[in-house]
């Protein structure tokens, strides 16, 4: 193990001074375990990722069955396979008209950048909006449309042409204007700390967009595939964005991003130039049937339908704790808040040493995240919580 840690910190790049340097033997369900047999329970589902749990049956044959079939043949879009056309397919399904073109990629930050680019073709203009506190990725374009100078400034410099708005303040919905090619928005905002949209917001963010001929793009990395209790948030706050950016849940494990849109706007990268958005492993049929998989297992096992008792559950049992200051939720997407960055970081080497995986928010260092694979069980819910109320004792 020590000479296994050594190599990691030697060979892999990090992505921060202290990783948690847990080795993971196994995963299964909500759960993962190191070498030596201690059990973690994954209260994030890798970002929610695994939203069909770990190990799922259904997803690991759908892969082992497409790994016999075939793996890479040829770039995205020259041939037909079958499993990103029935993925796309059956995503269509599942999202509100008219959206019903899907372009595979890579990841989310792919799926955000290929988006933006999709925006300024099809308006032909240059100028975008985002949201304050809103992450998108950590590639150029993505992180050009994050606020955030303290993640940007060391890479500067930046795209040009970006406004900035506050979620939930519709006063500032004036900056959008005619020069706007589009607007990027997460429909609850994920690494502020789950921060809800007020009841009109959406609505009023729509109208504003349409108005001046602006593009809104709903960036659902997070939010997809249940993690709000309906497939996609759009359809549970009631809105319909001009593009969509799906990742996370998507590949059912795999790494898969999308970006979605009409045929109509879709249809204009396709020319003028032709290839002017390609991608090599984009649409990876292995990841689209492993995704198609972990999709059809969240319809067929009703998943939806329990994910608004689960996050009411975790609410309720740790809601009343006097270390908890709110929690704000929206599904299985729970920010705890402690009101103290010491606190949390403190929660943290608790939950390290009493099996628990959680994380804290990039824009929010004082509350952390629950966001489980929705497969979780009541009885599931109720030990994660007896573990974080004895951690939350000890603060």
């Amino acid at each position: 193990m020590e000479i296994l840690r050594q190599q990691f910190l030697r060979h892999i790049g990090q992505t921060s001074p202290s990783p948690m340097l847990v080795e993971v033997a196994r995963a299964e369900g909500v759960c993962f375990f190191t070498p030596e047999g201690k059990r973690y329970y994954d209260i994030i589902a890798g970002v929610s990722v695994s939203n069909v749990g770990h190990g799922n049956p259904a997803v690991t044959e759908a892969v082992c069955r497409q790994a016999r079939d075939y793996m890479h043949v040829m770039v995205y879009g020259e041939l037909v396979e079958r499993p990103q056309v029935r993925y796309a397919a059956r995503i269509a399904e599942y999202l509100p008209a008219p959206l019903d073109a899907v372009y595979f990629v890579n990841s989310g930050a792919e799926a955000v950048e290929g988006a933006l680019k999709l925006a300024k073709r099809f308006t032909g203009r240059r100028r975008m909006v985002a949201c304050r506190n809103a992450y998108h990725g950590s590639t150029h374009g993505a992180m050009s449309v994050m606020e955030s100078r303290e993640f940007s400034d060391a890479y500067g410099p930046m795209l040009p042409g970006v406004d900035w708005i506050r979620f939930n303040e519709p006063e500032d919905l004036g900056r959008i204007t005619e020069e706007t090619a589009c607007v990027l928005v997460e429909p609850v905002q994920g690494e502020a700390g789950v921060r809800i949209p007020q009841e009109g917001y959406l609505e009023a963010l729509r109208r504003r967009c349409d108005e001046v001929g602006t593009l809104l793009i709903f960036d659902e990395i997070q939010t997809g595939f249940g993690r709000t209790g309906e497939m996609f948030a759009m359809s549970k706050y009631g809105v319909t964005p001009d593009i969509v950016c799906l990742a996370k849940a998507l590949g059912g494990g795999m790494p898969l991003g999308a970006f979605v849109s009409s045929g109509r706007i879709m249809e204009c990268i396709s020319h003028d130039p032709a290839l002017g958005h390609i991608t090599t492993f984009g649409g990876h049929p292995v990841c689209c049937a492993a995704g198609l998989a972990a999709m059809e297992y969240i319809i067929d096992e009703g998943l939806l339908g329990s994910v608004e008792r689960k996050g009411a559950l975790f609410e309720t049992l740790l809601g009343g704790h006097p270390a908890v200051k709110s929690i704000r939720r929206s599904g299985l997407l729970l920010a705890v808040e402690l009101g103290e960055s010491r606190k949390l970081y403190r929660i943290m080497e608790h939950f390290k040493e009493s099996g628990i995986l959680s994380d804290w928010f990039l824009f929010c260092d004082t509350a952390f995240r629950i966001s489980p694979p929705l497969t979780i069980t009541d009885e599931e819910v109720a030990e994660v919580c007896r573990i974080v109320v004895d951690c939350l004792d000890r603060l």
